[in-house]
């Protein structure tokens, strides 16, 4: 949008992290094609579970359905967590349901089960500020949009309070781990039940430590 010109507005860009999901409801569908609504606050809460929100850009794309099918490959690993899996975009219902409905071997994501929001009006997709767009000004038009007005992989870990525990944004090309989301989970469980912190590079079995001098000396001192 070459035309575009004048002053861009600035945006705020609030990190969730420690604080609770926002609370706003969203259409999505499930993979039966039914219509339904989510509030990812609400879920979490009510039935007292962890909830992975991945976003990724567009439906019919090509990193995108490379992690869906792996976000469901690992599907049973996340429910062992006691962990609801949600993907989202801002495709339609519509779109997502046909995808769904294509082969996996013909680019699509057949055989994936949990549910995926359809942020079509963009409202919780802009407060979490993950959109790939800026606001400028028109001299005759006023505020116009450029850019794709997509999400970027954004991934939001929540837990059974609706508070999120972690947050990260990959540009549009990069991948995610689906492991390290599932080592965050375990992560984050092991101090809600034992209390301790869990030093870099730990992983289920390993040792934590308390958080406290001796304890950061203590872990120091044998690793």
């Amino acid at each position: 949008m070459s035309y575009l010109c004048g002053k861009q507005k600035e945006k705020i860009i609030m990190s969730f992290t420690g604080k609770n999901f926002p609370n706003i409801t969203v259409d999505a569908i499930d993979y039966l094609g039914d219509y339904i609504s989510i509030n990812i606050f609400e879920k979490a809460r009510q039935e007292n579970k962890k909830v992975l929100l991945f976003w990724y850009p567009k439906d019919f794309t090509f990193v995108c359905p490379t992690e869906l099918h792996a976000f469901q490959e690992a599907a049973a690993e996340f429910a062992a967590r006691n962990t609801i899996v949600i993907g989202a975009s801002c495709d339609s219902n519509e779109v997502h349901f046909a995808w769904l409905n294509t082969a996996k071997d013909n680019g699509g994501i057949e055989g994936v089960e949990y549910p995926i929001i359809a942020d079509t009006n963009r409202n919780l997709s802009s407060v979490l500020g993950i959109l790939e767009m800026k606001e400028v000004e028109h001299p005759e038009y006023g505020t116009l949009v450029e850019g794709s007005a997509v999400s970027y992989r954004a991934t939001y870990l929540i837990d059974e309070t609706g508070k999120v525990f972690h947050e990260s944004v990959n540009d549009m090309p990069l991948g995610r781990n689906v492991k390290e989301y599932l080592r965050l989970i375990d992560a984050y469980t092991h101090v809600q039940k034992h209390g301790e912190v869990c030093p870099a590079n730990w992983e289920e079995g390993k040792e934590a430590m308390n958080a406290t001098r001796e304890g950061v000396a203590s872990y120091l001192s044998m690793n």
